[in-house]
């Protein structure tokens, strides 16, 4: 019989929710503990959850002997230094995207990955978007490749709120968050690694101290090309919306929907076990760590995408 995977989440917050009801559909797997800054609401989340331990400490969740392995859904500024902290404690680990805000960071999770024998992963979820994961299968059956990808990410965000529109204690950021799902995904579609990009952005907000807007070209190994635009000041349809270009086709996708380019829904149903990308995403997790392999988007293999993001800094702040 297969040990019962005990986890603790950290960040009860818009996406902390997404996988405790992602976690809920996975067998094998129980979220004994709950971490998040404000106590009483954590309480309250975890009490719907039917989660035993609640703290706003993740060091208190570390020492816990039971938790296997921590998922992590906490602010941008503390993914790096929380992830060592759980390898450090001898726990597998996921955290939410991006990996780091700093390529230093990205390489220290990196290394000490490396050195520990554990599980660790990061939440790239558009590689387990059944709509994405439909047109990864279909070039690597070799009927697609991409000449072209063309993207937007679209946000209203002139103040700090999460996914919920609820007041966000953090700043999130276009180039670090939002731009690493489709540079990541880019090279992963491609199969092959990004020799060149290039970057501007608009007028920094007075208050928030972040670019609202930005711009990004990039170009693989092997000619395929992809333009990415990023805004938080788009008033209109969210989110992020892909248009893969090929040799053979073009498809749209649209989170877990994917059209033709003549936007005929294409059925993806069949794709995976959920059409949840999310829980998707932890099934890849809580599998890698059942049989001890390395999983889809390990940070070994999502490290290139923050390479390409240190880059595009640089060349915003030169």
């Amino acid at each position: 019989m297969t040990k019962t995977i005990k986890v603790a989440l950290a960040g009860a917050g818009a996406f902390g929710i997404k996988h405790l009801d992602g976690i809920k559909n996975i067998g094998g797997v129980e979220v004994v503990s709950l971490i998040s800054r404000d106590l009483e609401k954590t309480r309250e989340t975890a009490a719907q959850y039917g989660i035993g331990h609640v703290t706003t400490d993740l060091n208190e969740s570390l020492a816990l002997k039971e938790v296997d392995a921590v998922i992590l859904c906490t602010p941008t500024q503390m993914h790096a230094a929380q992830t060592l902290a759980c390898l450090k404690a001898g726990k597998h680990v996921q955290v939410e995207i991006p990996l780091a805000d700093t390529l230093k960071g990205a390489d220290d999770v990196v290394a000490l990955a490396k050195s520990s024998g554990l599980v660790a992963m990061c939440g790239h979820t558009r590689r387990f978007n059944p709509s994405h994961q439909y047109v990864h299968n279909q070039i690597k059956a070799g009927k697609f490749n991409i000449q072209q990808m063309d993207v937007q990410t679209y946000f209203f965000r002139r103040t700090n709120m999460n996914a919920l529109g609820q007041a966000r204690s953090w700043t999130d950021h276009l180039l670090w968050h939002h731009a690493a799902h489709t540079v990541d995904l880019f090279a992963y579609q491609a199969g092959s690694p990004i020799v060149k990009a290039n970057a501007v952005q608009g007028p920094i907000h007075p208050a928030l101290g972040i670019a609202m807007d930005m711009s990004i070209q990039l170009q693989a190994a092997n000619g395929a090309i992809c333009t990415l635009s990023l805004s938080f000041n788009n008033d209109g349809p969210l989110g992020t919306f892909f248009r893969y270009i090929g040799d053979t086709a073009t498809y749209l996708a649209r989170y877990d929907d994917l059209f033709t380019g003549k936007d005929e829904k294409i059925d993806v149903s069949q794709v995976a076990v959920s059409m949840n990308g999310i829980e998707l995403q932890d099934r890849e997790f809580f599998a890698a760590i059942q049989e001890g392999r390395e999983p889809n988007s390990s940070v070994a293999q999502v490290v290139n995408c923050y390479k390409v993001l240190d880059s595009l800094e640089k060349q915003l702040n030169s």
